[in-house]
This record gives C-alpha cells, sequence and structure tokens, in this order.
C-alpha cells in the first residue's frame, strides 16, 4: 500500500475537532486517485486536491470562505468537458464494533447505490437486510466511507433510516471515524444522519476532469 493522500489527515484531525485555521485560505494538495480532484471547504479554510499547479488554482481567486464550491471555480477546475458531482454536506461518526449487526449482502451489483459506489470509491463492502442496504468503502481520500439508502421511502418507513444505520456503524470497530457525504437537500437523509450522532465538518464536491 502507497502513502496515503495528505487530504485523509485532514479528515481525520477534523474528526477529532482539529480543524484548520480559519483563515480564509486555500490549501492545494496532489490529485486524488483514479483520474479524481475535489474542492473540500472547512470553516474558514478550504483544500483542493487537483493536477493544476497551485499558482494556478490561486489565479482563480478561491478562498476558504465559499469561493471555493462556486460554480465558476469548480468548472475551472473540472475543464469545459469535464464531470462535477453535487456539493455535499461532509459528515461524520465513530464505528460502534461488537458484533456485526448486517450481513453481507448478495445480489445488489446493479443497484444504482451500489454502482455510484463502486465508481468514485474502492474496496466496496455491501450489506443489509429488508430494511434497505448500504455501503462501506475507501472513500475521499482513502477515509472509511459509508452510504445507505432504503428500499421503500413511504411514510410508513419512517424511524427505519436511523435503525439501519446504527446498524451500520457495528460494522467499523469501535472509535475508528467513519465519513458520510449527504446532499443537504436531502433533507430526511441529512436528518437520519443527525439523529444518529454524525456531525457536520464541512462540505465537498468531487471532480473528474477533462482539459486540453
Amino acid at each position: 500500500m502507497g502513502e496515503p493522500h495528505p487530504l485523509l489527515t485532514f479528515f481525520l484531525d477534523a474528526a477529532d475537532g482539529r480543524f484548520p485555521p480559519a483563515d480564509g485560505r486555500v490549501t492545494v494538495l496532489p490529485p486524488l486517485p483514479a483520474g479524481l480532484e475535489c474542492s473540500v471547504a472547512f470553516t474558514g479554510h478550504a483544500v483542493v486536491a487537483t493536477t493544476l499547479a497551485s499558482q494556478a488554482v490561486h489565479d482563480q481567486a478561491p478562498d476558504g470562505f465559499g469561493a471555493s464550491l462556486s460554480p465558476d471555480f469548480l468548472r475551472h477546475l473540472a475543464g469545459p468537458n469535464g464531470w462535477i458531482g453535487v456539493t455535499d454536506a461532509t459528515l461524520t461518526a465513530r464505528g460502534t464494533g461488537g458484533p456485526p449487526r448486517l450481513q453481507t449482502l448478495v445480489g445488489a451489483d446493479d443497484h444504482q447505490r451500489v454502482r455510484h459506489a463502486r465508481e468514485l470509491r474502492s474496496n466496496v463492502k455491501v450489506h443489509g437486510d429488508e430494511r434497505g442496504l448500504i455501503t462501506l468503502a475507501d472513500g475521499l481520500a482513502g477515509r472509511r466511507e459509508l452510504s445507505i439508502e432504503l428500499h421503500h421511502t413511504q411514510d410508513d418507513s419512517r424511524g427505519l433510516g436511523r435503525s439501519l444505520l446504527t446498524d451500520a456503524l457495528s460494522l467499523a470497530p469501535e472509535g475508528e471515524p467513519v465519513f458520510a457525504a449527504v446532499s443537504p437537500g436531502n433533507a430526511r437523509s441529512l436528518r437520519t444522519f443527525l439523529a444518529c450522532g454524525f456531525t457536520p465538518i464541512g462540505s465537498e464536491v468531487l471532480l473528474r476532469p477533462e482539459r486540453q
């Protein structure tokens, strides 16, 4: 295994309550594996992982107060035809360990949630039951990353997301940081993660650039 990406240190420190200085600056790091790049915003400080030179990034005048996630800056990073993901809230909680409360789920390779995870993450494991499924994988910068989807989302499914997510945390060793990227517009999902002890630490956008 190679050295971890330096962005991982930012995430692990944030999970422990240690954040970069709120100085309005932008830290530029090397790109992520598999042709991916990203812009991550913490409070008052941003981190951009890209193949672009540091000066080329700073010439676009991003800052740690929100401009690092502006549409114009993200389009510059991605190039005219590059892929830009959605802006997600970055959340973290701790694994609870103990006996795993979810079994490995087979036959889910064609599930949209699983396909999406495998496009962006590595070592994707799928678990679940009659309530829904979760993926646990090596995500952005190698962090342990979790996603969840219920099989049914009608009003009578309320509470199932919380119970499934709580059980999912048993799949990570006790005390190990687990991260999730949740769209702020998906209010039901966001409320579920917050109710299960996840804490917001920032926001992020993934990109797959296509530049001349």
